[in-house]
């Protein structure tokens, strides 16, 4: 017995070890590149005949009918049961459910196929194939040659491309994309989205000089004093690099629009440095600063916009630069409602993120995974604080190390992507997962191991909370841990009506800020009738009246809200025939772009907030 559990902890161990991305590549869009975006050909594959044969075990590397290979036909008599053809295409970064009626409900198997002629490359010059997501698993070939596989749906990843690989012309590159869910994976079985499939995000071909910066941070020192710093303006910057291979040259920093120029030394193939900046103004949501940054290995540069900030939690408040700041949050869903698809783009990220804006918002909680690195980016330049999470969601298998070290992988490749925006508050664990003593000790290790990767931001994870007429009491062991106290409240809509709210009293057990992380309730967008029908307008208008109301009696450690969910979006769970309609219809905004009600009391209650604490 004792051997076999040493055995499974080794395979777990090789596992992580196979599939991590200590390799990711950051800041792929302002490096020399080639977009593989467009139209791809794709086969069906629900039986997954083209990864296995018919024992059911995977196909040989040079098995001509493995779908990874397409070879001609000789003479009449071959035979050949597979190929991609120009009257099945589908386009890439895109879900697949949305491009055509027959995936609208699928999840399985698709392959994915386009060739490419090679990059011009210079001397000593790499190349690297970068995904910035599959939804949910990735085995990707180049001719007839396997570069890797990946799990997990919203996280990017990254292979080299062998030299000796490479044709002149037509390189046939070929991607297995599987959606299917899985107890042991995360997410899990049971979400309440919908499990949009494919290659969701941008592919490209990276080019890099031999020896380059891999990854890097570069953030406002978390040790120094932030009022003092603010006083004699002059700020300490920190950080570390992290290099391909090792190299004996230095690493040059700078900033150029206040005069700053620093080398860093390298310890084989990283570097960590500490220095003055002085003339520096913090990003905020009132001023989103970003400063072009350049990073110099030899001759090659990289360039970045990077906003410097402290933000912390100071006994019940959290302090952003300093200063106390209350979050006029929404919830949102990487979906474009109107288009019934998956966000792709810098302009569905604007859209969004306008939405947003108009709600007065200065946060969004982007639920409940990782979302394209296209909002961060649109955040950072907004000025919108950010609540990124991983989809450790409801019921994952908490006694799992093997679904353990998933969750760290993903949490290690959003923490990696978006360690330098300045938008990027919060790193969430994950969302309403049930009390256990199991459940307790696998979120606390996603905690302290996000603490380890990152101790520039505030950790936290969206809790449940029982219900009763007297005092809501959060006592969650979680919150123990994370940084701040975040909470889903649904009293009102799950359980009683909106007028119950009135006597609702709140309590927590910890000494930290408390966040309401979702509120809501839902509306089918241009129903109207009294306030106590459900599914109207009014009813949703009602709700949000009585729990902003609830809001104002809250306990001093009060400092934000981020009501569930700005825009309505798709989930199979969501089953009412006439009000739901396959959608969850929580949404500020409904599925034709329409604003309800609800939005604008949300909106007069942030701009009430927001001038409060101008007023202090």
């Amino acid at each position: 017995m004792i051997f076999k559990k040493i055995i499974a902890a080794f395979l777990v161990l090789l596992c992580a070890s196979a599939f991590a991305q200590e390799n990711l590549i950051v800041n792929t869009h302002n490096r020399k590149q080639v977009s593989l975006n467009g139209t791809w050909h794709y086969i069906i594959d629900p039986y997954e005949t083209g990864f296995y044969n018919y024992r059911y075990t995977e196909k040989g590397e040079k098995d001509p009918e493995a779908y990874w290979n397409n070879p001609e036909p000789h003479g009449k008599t071959d035979r050949k049961e597979h190929g991609y053809s120009d009257d099945y295409t589908i386009q890439v970064p895109g879900d697949w459910n949305s491009q055509d009626d027959v995936f609208k409900y699928y999840e399985g198997t698709v392959w994915y196929q386009r060739d490419f002629d090679k990059p011009k490359l210079e001397e000593n010059e790499r190349l690297f194939l970068y995904f910035g997501a599959v939804n949910y698993e990735a085995h990707v070939y180049l001719n007839g040659k396997k570069l890797g596989m990946h799990k997990g749906g919203f996280t990017p990843f990254n292979f080299e491309v062998p030299q000796e690989l490479l044709q002149d012309k037509g390189n046939f590159l070929v991607v297995k994309v599987d959606n299917k869910r899985h107890a042991d994976e995360v997410p899990t079985l049971n979400t309440d989205w919908w499990n949009y499939g494919g290659i969701t995000r941008d592919v490209k071909l990276v080019i890099t000089p031999q020896n380059f910066i891999q990854q890097y941070a570069l953030h406002l020192e978390q040790s120094q004093d932030i009022e003092k710093a603010k006083k004699r303006k002059k700020f300490t910057i920190s950080g570390h690099f992290k290099l391909n291979s090792a190299s004996e040259e230095k690493i040059t920093i700078e900033i150029p629009e206040i005069g700053l120029k620093e080398k860093v030394d390298i310890s084989g193939s990283e570097a960590s440095f500490n220095f003055d900046a002085k003339k520096l103004e913090l990003w905020s949501p009132k001023n989103p600063k970003l400063y072009e940054v350049k990073f110099s290995l030899g001759e090659n540069t990289l360039t970045d916009k990077i906003g410097f900030r402290k933000v912390e939690v100071s006994g019940k408040d959290v302090l952003l630069n300093g200063e106390k700041i209350f979050m006029r949050g929404i919830c949102i869903h990487e979906e474009i409602a109107p288009e019934i698809r998956r966000a792709t783009n810098t302009a569905d990220a604007h859209k969004l993120l306008g939405w947003a804006k108009e709600l007065n918002a200065n946060m969004v909680r982007l639920a409940h995974y990782p979302h394209n690195e296209y909002m961060t980016r649109a955040a950072d330049s907004l000025g919108i604080l950010v609540w990124s999470e991983i989809p450790v969601y409801w019921t994952i298998n908490f006694k799992s190390d093997a679904v353990l070290e998933k969750a760290k992988k993903q949490l290690d490749e959003m923490i990696i992507r978006d360690q330098n925006k300045a938008s990027v508050v919060i790193w969430s664990v994950g969302n309403e997962t049930p009390v256990s003593e199991a459940r307790t000790e696998f979120m606390k290790n996603l905690v302290m191991h996000a603490k380890e990767k990152d101790d520039t931001r505030m950790i936290s994870a969206a809790l449940e909370v029982g219900y009763n007429r007297g005092t809501n009491y959060i006592d969650d062991p979680l919150g123990e841990y994370t940084d701040i106290v975040s909470v889903n409240e649904y009293l009102g809509w799950y359980g009683d009506l909106p007028h119950a709210k009135v006597k609702s009293k709140w309590e927590t057990a910890y000494n930290k800020p408390l966040f309401f992380s979702e509120t809501g309730a839902g509306s089918k967008g241009g129903f109207h009738a009294d306030k106590e029908t459900r599914w109207s307008e009014e009813f949703q208008e009602w709700y949000f009246e009585e729990t902003l109301k609830m809001m104002e009696n809250m306990p001093d450690n009060y400092m934000g809200l981020a009501p569930w969910i700005l825009v309505d979006f798709r989930s199979p769970k969501r089953n009412n025939p006439k009000y739901q309609e396959g959608w969850n219809r929580k949404g500020l905004i409904d599925d034709k772009g329409n604003k309800k009600k609800a939005f604008y009391t949300l909106k007069e209650y942030y701009d009430k907030k927001e001038k409060e604490f101008e007023e202090k």
